[in-house]
């Protein structure tokens, strides 16, 4: 700024004093040569705080923990991209993200978007629209927030990340507890695991997963006895145009399962409803003493449904039709409420084969595992437990049918509804 004193001080001079040398025409032309430098000037300095503040912004979020973070700013708007692997709940990492941009990375005269990944996938998209204010005044429910990106993404996928995730190892400590009711010696059997697993990104959307199962408590029989593999996993995830997610998953699965999986979800114009399928090609097999024992038969599995969110209460509805691990059919009903450490559901089936005319149904729940905030230290393995702990149980004591397996350690109803946009917006609100 003093430079550009200097110069209105200059021209002032050429204008009141007669300068030895300068004549009318040589002063104006001086004058307007001086003024273009002075515009240039600012224009310069308005681009470099831009620049400096978005720096400083991006600097900040990868010292808070955040991954892949990364800007671009185009003639619309300044665009952030964030993934986070410092905070246990979405909704609270997103929140700080959005706290930390609104008071370093808004510009007074354009647009702001924040877009989210997991594991590089992006996921969804926050937007702030201007106020065209002198000094930006925003607040957490000035944001919108949905699966759609914008045309910005296209310009800052590419650019260089800070603090990427790729390449970096966490061990999640993966706690099992199972009971059965089934027998009338005992009032319950019991299964208690603690089940590490290394988890890796390789490459975008790329997940490495080898898990060990360690019994504590069996009650179960031979074959939850020994120390043996459990997951052992690769998943691509790929984002496909109008806001479809598919996930392939590879390897050996739980339940008894190895072999190839694929699902796909689609959400429409209204982000309520959405549309899923999925479809497994897997066979029998287990561990005992290290060797892997299988059959020669392989199964078709999967189902097709739909679902549509509730944003008053938090409540997701599905409905399916699906084939399970004995080759039968059914349809499979839930209603499943999501609050911010815990998700609670209930379902209902109807199967071919089963006992009670093939109706069944029961409860589930989810619940968050602390600690709900953790950091890396640079490729130094980071040791978690995972995001959350769950148990499902089986009201009608079907044992044989309707039974289906995880392709992945991670999978669960509340990891599933982790970047659902209304209940990041509820999260923004009441965090």
């Amino acid at each position: 700024m003093h430079s550009s004193i200097e110069y209105l001080a200059f021209i002032f001079i050429l204008n009141s004093m007669k300068i030895k040398g300068f004549g009318p025409n040589e002063t104006n032309k001086f004058c307007r040569h001086a003024i273009r430098l002075f515009l240039l000037q600012i224009c310069f300095l308005s681009i470099k705080g831009y620049c400096q503040s978005s720096e400083i912004t991006v600097n900040a979020l990868a010292k808070m923990g955040f991954e892949n973070v990364s800007w671009h700013e185009d003639d619309k708007e300044r665009i952030f991209v964030v993934e986070n692997s410092a905070y246990r709940l979405n909704g609270i990492g997103i929140a700080k993200a959005i706290d930390q941009i609104q008071q370093t990375g808004l510009s007074k005269d354009k647009n702001c978007r924040l877009i989210v990944l997991d594991n590089n996938i992006p996921q969804i998209s926050l937007y702030y629209h201007s106020f065209n204010d002198s000094i930006p005044v925003s607040d957490r429910e000035n944001w919108s927030i949905s699966y759609e990106l914008g045309d910005g993404w296209a310009q800052v996928k590419n650019n260089k990340k800070q603090n990427s995730s790729l390449y970096k190892i966490d061990v999640v400590l993966y706690p099992e507890f199972s009971f059965q009711n089934y027998k009338l010696s005992r009032v319950y059997d019991i299964l208690l695991n603690l089940s590490p697993a290394i988890e890796v990104s390789l490459w975008k959307g790329m997940k490495l997963t080898g898990q060990i199962i360690i019994p504590i408590v069996n009650d179960y029989g031979m074959l939850y006895e020994q120390v043996r593999p459990g997951f052992l996993t690769l998943s691509q995830s790929i984002r496909l145009p109008k806001q479809t997610f598919v996930t392939t998953s590879i390897g050996f699965f739980n339940n008894f399962r190895w072999g190839i999986d694929a699902r796909a979800k689609h959400f429409l114009a209204d982000e309520r409803f959405s549309l899923e399928g999925r479809v497994g090609y897997t066979g029998r097999g287990y561990f005992e003493n290290w060797a892997y024992h299988h059959g020669v038969k392989w199964l078709i599995t999967g189902g097709l449904g739909g679902n549509f969110y509730w944003p008053k209460y938090n409540t997701q509805f599905s409905l399916k039709a699906e084939r399970y691990l004995e080759g039968e059919y059914g349809m499979r009903f839930d209603m499943i409420r999501h609050f911010r450490y815990a998700s609670i559901g209930f379902y209902a089936m109807k199967v071919e084969h089963a006992g009670n005319n093939g109706l069944n149904g029961g409860f589930r729940f989810q619940i968050a595992l602390p600690p709900y905030k953790y950091r890396r230290k640079g490729y130094v393995p980071r040791i978690i437990t995972s995001n959350n702990f769950g148990i499902s149980y089986n009201a009608g004591n079907e044992r044989t049918y309707g039974k289906s397996y995880k392709s992945q350690a991670s999978d669960n109803m509340m990891q599933d509804n982790s970047f659902n946009p209304y209940f990041i917006k509820s999260e923004l609100l009441n965090y």
